[in-house]
């Protein structure tokens, strides 16, 4: 995804929350599997853009986090949506790093992989690679 410089008015289209992020749904373009849900700020955003990979803000962190920066999961955006509103985002995305696909930290396809049955919540899928594997413990 290449876009040219972009104006401003496309960042104050977006109806930031009080703490100057949105909320951006995931969507895997071959499968259509929404595969997570994140936050941006306008950085992230504009890095997104310039970049044409995925990078969203960490609200735990308080920091721009590149999808895969750790991981190497690669989240290739090929489309940026709006919602009616302007208050979320929809990603579509390739999903780069690993086959099949992993989005999810816990090393699932995707981060919605438990569903409700029969009043429980219940995994719908395999761990696709276990965390330990994917992510560097600390020294």
């Amino acid at each position: 995804m290449t876009h040219p410089a972009f104006p401003s008015d496309v960042l104050d289209a977006i109806h930031w929350d009080a703490n100057g992020l949105v909320p951006v749904v995931v969507q895997e373009r071959d499968t259509a599997d929404v595969l997570m849900v994140a936050w941006m700020d306008c950085h992230a955003l504009e890095e997104t853009i310039r970049s044409g990979n995925a990078c969203y803000y960490s609200r735990s962190r308080q920091r721009l986090w590149r999808k895969g920066e750790e991981s190497g999961h690669v989240q290739r955006v090929h489309r940026i949506a709006i919602d009616c509103d302007a208050d979320v985002l929809l990603l579509t995305v390739t999903q780069l790093g690993h086959t099949p696909s992993i989005a999810c930290h816990t090393g699932h396809h995707s981060c919605f992989y438990r569903v409700l049955e029969d009043g429980a919540w219940t995994e719908s899928a395999p761990v696709l690679k276990h965390p330990d594997a994917i992510y560097r413990s600390p020294a």
